[in-house]
Formats: C-alpha cells, sequence, structure tokens
C-alpha cells in the first residue's frame, strides 16, 4: 500500500486556487494519480481532484461503480465539458467537506474530454453519478466547491461547524492559510 496523501480541509484557502494545465505525462504523474486514487478508495469517496491534496494540476480521479461491482478507477487529466444536458438536483458531499451533504443543481448528462496517463486525448460521455462527480471534481479544479451553490448563510454555517471541530482537542485540525 503506498502512503495517502493528506485531504485539505475547507475552509483551507489551497482548495481556492485554479489549477495549471497537465503538460509532462511522466512517471511522476502516474504515480501522483495511483496514490490519489488509493487515497480515494481509502477515504470512501468516489472523486478527488489533485487541487485536495495541495496538487494544482489539471488531473482528478473518480470511481463510481456501484457496490458489490469491481472498481472502475477512471482518471481524467486536463478534462473540458463539451457538453451538458438536462438538470437534476442530487445529494453531494465532498472530502474536503467531511460530514456536510446537500442538494446541489447539475447536469444530468456530460461530455467530457479529457488526456489519459500517457496524453492520449478521449471522449467519455456519462450520465447519472459519473455525471455529477465529473462536474464537482471539474469545479475543485477551478477552485470551487459544492457548498460555492448553496445560499451564503448555509456556507457560514457550515465554516463555523467545521472551524468548531477543528479546534476539539484530538481533532486533525484546519489549515486556513
Amino acid at each position: 500500500m503506498m502512503s495517502l496523501l493528506d485531504i485539505l480541509q475547507f475552509p483551507d484557502d489551497r482548495l481556492r486556487r485554479v489549477a495549471a494545465e497537465v503538460g509532462v505525462f511522466d512517471q511522476a504523474l502516474a504515480k501522483l494519480a495511483a496514490r490519489m486514487l488509493e487515497t480515494m478508495y481509502q477515504s470512501r469517496g468516489v472523486g478527488l481532484a489533485a487541487t485536495q491534496v495541495d496538487v494544482h494540476r489539471r488531473l482528478f480521479v473518480a470511481d463510481c461503480a456501484d457496490d458489490g461491482q469491481p472498481p472502475e478507477p477512471l482518471i481524467f487529466i486536463n478534462p473540458v465539458i463539451l457538453d451538458a444536458r438536462g438538470q437534476i438536483e442530487s445529494e453531494e458531499g465532498c472530502l474536503s467537506i467531511p460530514g456536510v451533504n446537500d442538494k446541489v443543481p447539475r447536469a444530468q448528462a456530460v461530455r467530457v474530454r479529457a488526456q489519459n496517463l500517457a496524453g492520449d486525448t478521449f471522449e467519455r460521455s456519462a450520465d447519472g453519478l459519473l455525471a455529477v462527480c465529473i462536474q464537482h471534481e471539474i469545479d475543485h479544479l477551478d477552485g470551487k466547491l459544492f457548498i460555492d451553490y448553496l445560499s451564503p448563510l448555509k456556507r457560514q454555517r457550515i465554516r463555523k461547524k467545521l472551524e468548531k471541530q477543528a479546534r476539539q482537542p484530538g481533532s486533525p485540525g484546519v489549515a486556513a492559510r
């Protein structure tokens, strides 16, 4: 097992940084993607953006396989949504905002263009959970969090709750740089 990456926690300002394009497709990138997948699985998430582990490159990993199904790890580098259709409102959570879930409006289906670890471009259509996950993770790469879709009052309550939790003894803490 590889060492897990630390996941930044809201309200850490580093979550607001816009990620830069990936231009080098090398062994270090492949290792980062593998460590991100391992961290995502250990944290019981369905997606993880590089921004969340304080690497500000346009890369995210996802696995939206149903429970009981074999894993389907996906890697998206330099992703761009080409088309978005329909609208759904689904309950979202985030590894960077633990213990918080809320309904967020998203496109029901998307078509995305991205690159794989070899730098080859591919396109993929997705709907349902994978479509929501793709939109959520691309938001991270753009410095946006799912709670940005909520009212300012709800965001403030969430911030206060997480800051209070961070002050509890034994808490890993929240760095709010």
